[in-house]
């Protein structure tokens, strides 16, 4: 019996209180931009529940929509300590207030990654980007594989993000110190860390995660889950009165990545 069939993996997501997430998709998404960040986090967690390595998934949030819904797709959530939503009171002094944005996702990965130690001794924990919607199941088993199998024993991996700065998922076998550096330039931290970059034929899915217009654009190209392409229309149909006339005299575009293509110069 292989190592990796040995344990399971836990995968940690972090999700942001809604109303403070995905800033730079406000441009195409106005103030439906919490709707959006929450059906990227639901197609992904609904790629993860497919994964056959996976044993579970956890959702690090404070958000009193994303929770529920997240749960409903069969998700654990485990409230995040630093992340109150706004109208609460704001977060607790000496917690998120003192912590940056990229601090307070490590501490919330790193809280996750606690109770999950706790809950279910001799885990994998996996983290991993809540905004990748064209992540296919399949490409997330062989790096689940990959990470328990490859390098020295107990070591940590990383997948870059698609475009080479950042991480998409960091993973580390039973054993080993989670420790977890997103934020920026998080490929290269995590490299002089010690933690393993994988390189596998075929992880567009998983390195795909979605910032910007431009992002979504090549997720839809991908194939992107069914909540991000719904919603995808609805916003880019919205968009449409904005487009030159002739752009909409019997020339309206088909689906979602018709309308993108159309309007990316108005949006950008």
């Amino acid at each position: 019996m292989s190592r990796s069939a040995r344990f399971g993996w836990t995968v940690l997501l972090p999700v942001k209180v809604l109303a403070r997430a995905k800033s730079r998709l406000a441009v195409l998404a106005g103030d439906r931009r919490g709707e959006l960040a929450l059906a990227l986090a639901s197609d992904t967690v609904a790629a993860v529940l497919a994964c056959p390595p996976v044993a579970r998934v956890v959702v690090v949030t404070s958000d009193p929509v994303a929770g529920p819904l997240l749960a409903g797709l069969g998700a654990i959530i485990v409230a995040d300590p630093a992340g109150r939503p706004a109208g609460a009171g704001g977060a607790p002094r000496g917690v998120a207030g003192d912590l940056g944005v990229q601090d307070a996702l490590n501490a919330a990965l790193r809280h996750g990654a606690a109770v999950a130690a706790r809950r279910w001794p001799g885990t994998g924990l996996a983290a991993l980007t809540a905004d990748l919607p064209a992540l296919r199941p399949g490409e997330l088993a062989a790096v689940l594989r990959a990470a328990a199998a490859g390098g020295a024993q107990d070591r940590a991996a990383f997948v870059p993000d698609a475009a080479g700065i950042g991480t998409t998922l960091y993973a580390v076998p039973p054993g080993g110190e989670f420790r977890p550096l997103f934020g920026g330039a998080s490929r290269a931290r995590h490299a002089a860390s010690g933690a393993v970059e994988l390189e596998l034929d075929d992880m567009t899915g998983l390195r795909r995660d979605v910032d910007t217009p431009e992002d979504l654009r090549a997720a839809l190209t991908l194939g992107a889950g069914p909540r991000t392409t719904a919603l995808a229309a609805e916003l880019l149909a919205d968009a449409l009165p904005g487009l030159d006339p002739h752009h909409r005299a019997g020339q309206g575009p088909r689906n979602a990545l018709d309308r993108l293509d159309l309007g990316r110069d108005q949006l950008a």
